[in-house]
């Protein structure tokens, strides 16, 4: 939305005050404007702008303690608590690789930051929240009772920017197509996939044959890749809680991808959302929005690996489970008993 047709700020900021109760991201689609621009509205009361300095911010993360960390697209919230560790700094990639928040960053992403207080009865609460170039969130880090408090407000100082404005610029982003050409065949896939050792040399192989994730799954073959039944998700959750099964979830969007490893005690449905509500990790999954759900199975030089991939209807993968596992390691054969026996949907009579 062009700035001319987006509403005032103080237009947002009224429409916030008379729904206090409704979450910033349904506030903004009701009003027609991203959730960044709801946030950029409220600069100067409450909010102060900071700039993105992903690998800045990374670093004096590491002393505020612990916080709540929040990554999430159109589909699924992922939330982890816990100490941003193990932080590895770079323009193009960063991560955090600590115990509870394990992050793989894309700096360039990040458009727009912001410092927000929040009043919350006689609390106040913080968060630092940023936002891609379509004012789409793409990480949250909410402070906890624990968190240095200090130290937050020193990492805010040193990022503030010098442009407090209550508005932000925002863009349409396009999905990222594959390159045009011709791609790669079924044949030269499968021969491909069939050699891999490693499962980090899967997006090579979609760059070097110009395919999408999704096109891949669809074309490699019932060996490698097959369509599950819509409960799959659900049924995988009910298993991994009783057989106290750890894994690995996946969330991401294109500026951060968060990672949880290890079991899923509390399982909750409510309405078309199914939730983890366990004590340092949180899961709200729209099953809705999960047009497909794969079974796949790639190669590595301690044997393959399998994961289930939720799609959405645009073909954009919305959520990815691994049994947990470390490098060099094997897959765990309780993960993949239940992977492997998910019902499927046979290719033959899929859509």
């Amino acid at each position: 939305m062009s700035a001319e047709a987006k509403p005032a700020p103080e237009a947002i900021r009224r429409a916030r005050a008379e729904n206090p109760k409704m979450r910033e991201r349904d506030l903004a689609a009701q009003l027609g404007i991203s959730e960044g621009d709801l946030v950029a509205a409220h600069v100067g009361e409450g909010v102060r702008r900071v700039e993105p300095r992903v690998n800045d911010l990374l670093r004096g993360l590491e002393a505020v303690g612990e916080v709540m960390a929040l990554t999430r697209n159109e589909s699924a919230v992922h939330e982890k608590i816990g100490i941003y560790d193990k932080v590895f700094t770079g323009d193009r990639n960063a991560m955090v690789l600590g115990a509870d928040i394990d992050l793989r960053i894309f700096p360039k992403a990040w458009a727009h930051g912001f410092a927000v207080e929040k009043r919350d009865g006689d609390a106040v609460r913080h968060s630092l929240q940023f936002f891609d170039e379509a004012g789409d969130a793409v990480h949250k880090v909410h402070l906890r009772p624990n968190s240095n408090l200090y130290a937050y407000q020193k990492l805010v100082a040193e990022l503030v920017s010098a442009d407090q404005s209550q508005g932000i610029e925002t863009r349409a982003i396009s999905a990222v197509e594959p390159e045009d050409g011709e791609t790669g065949s079924a044949h030269e896939l499968r021969e491909r996939w069939s050699a891999m050792t490693d499962v980090h040399q899967f997006f090579g192989m979609l760059r070097t044959l110009k395919l999408s994730r999704r096109q891949a799954v669809g074309m490699v073959g019932d060996d490698y890749a097959w369509l599950l039944d819509g409960g799959a998700l659900p049924a995988m959750f009910t298993h991994a809680a009783q057989e106290e099964i750890p894994i690995m979830c996946f969330v991401g969007n294109h500026g951060c991808i968060q990672i949880h490893s290890g079991p899923v005690q509390n399982i909750k449905t409510m309405g078309p959302w199914i939730n983890v509500m366990d004590e340092t990790f949180h899961l709200h999954l729209r099953l809705d929005h999960v047009a497909e759900v794969w079974g796949v199975r790639k190669p590595t030089k301690d044997g393959h690996v399998t994961s289930l991939e939720a799609y959405d209807a645009n073909n954009e993968l919305i959520i990815q489970f691994f049994g947990k596992r470390h490098e060099g390691e094997g897959e765990r054969p309780d993960w993949r008993m239940i992977a492997e026996n998910l019902p499927r949907i046979p290719r033959s009579s899929a859509a």
